[in-house]
């Protein structure tokens, strides 16, 4: 199927319908296997049984700056290609990624206390992360203040682009600064450091999230859609009684 057919709202709709319940299976049945799978994963030698909270905090991790990707992606189709989408899809993202950005850096601080002793410390990971929460709220706000939601949009596109800096700083800050936070361990060149015992289950739990993620952008994308379409209706029935 052709990007361009997605266009067409009601064609998109349709399909939205027509997949989201096997989403929702999909969802559900992977996050079963995965919390069975954490639950019953060992004891880390060194940080006990704290160390599920990376099941959770990672790919929140992973996802804010996914959804951050996304939404510069979707700033692209809003100012340069003009797809009537793809500012419902930008608008749809950012409350899901800014929720996981918060979830990250929660769980980063619960995961803190008994490693380093503090639950916060202004390490170039975790401000990175926390500017990237900032610019996600900095969006939200400009879609939800704006008087012209057509400006409001635009303005979010901009900025959307202008944050997608952070995303390297957020990537990198390990390799480039001395942090206190640990370099990658999953995918990196040499191979993933984490044993595989508490690997599978990150892995299974990071694909989890992802299709929670899809599912809510698709269900969020399909109600503003709707939303749009009443407060059109609306304004042609204000313009129809003042006529």
């Amino acid at each position: 199927m052709a990007v361009i057919d997605l266009a067409n709202p009601t064609r998109f709709l349709r399909i939205v319908d027509r997949i989201l319940p096997w989403l929702i299976a999909a969802t559900v049945a992977l996050f079963a296997v995965g919390l069975y799978r954490a639950l019953n994963a060992p004891d880390d030698y060194q940080q006990g049984a704290t160390v599920r909270i990376m099941f959770l905090h990672v790919p929140a991790a992973w996802l804010g700056m996914f959804g951050w990707a996304l939404m510069s992606v979707a700033a692209l189709g809003t100012l340069v290609w003009r797809h009537p989408l793809a500012d419902v899809s930008g608008k749809a993202v950012a409350p899901i990624g800014a929720a996981f950005t918060f979830i990250c850096l929660v769980t980063g601080s619960l995961w803190g206390r008994p490693t380093w002793g503090t639950y916060w410390v202004w390490d170039a990971r975790l401000t990175s992360m926390l500017v990237l929460l900032l610019l996600y709220l900095g969006v939200l706000a400009l879609y939800w203040t704006a008087e012209d939601p057509g400006r409001g949009a635009r303005a979010a596109a901009i900025l959307s682009l202008v944050g997608a800096v952070n995303l390297p700083i957020i990537k990198f800050s390990v390799d480039w600064w001395n942090t206190l936070h640990q370099p990658a361990s999953v995918f990196r060149t040499g191979g993933s450091t984490i044993d595989p015992s508490l690997l599978t289950p990150l892995l299974i739990m990071a694909l989890a999230f992802t299709l929670l993620f899809v599912t809510l952008h698709l269900a969020v994308m399909r109600n503003e859609i709707l939303r749009r379409r009443i407060r059109s209706m609306r304004l042609m029935q204000a313009q129809e009684v003042h006529a």
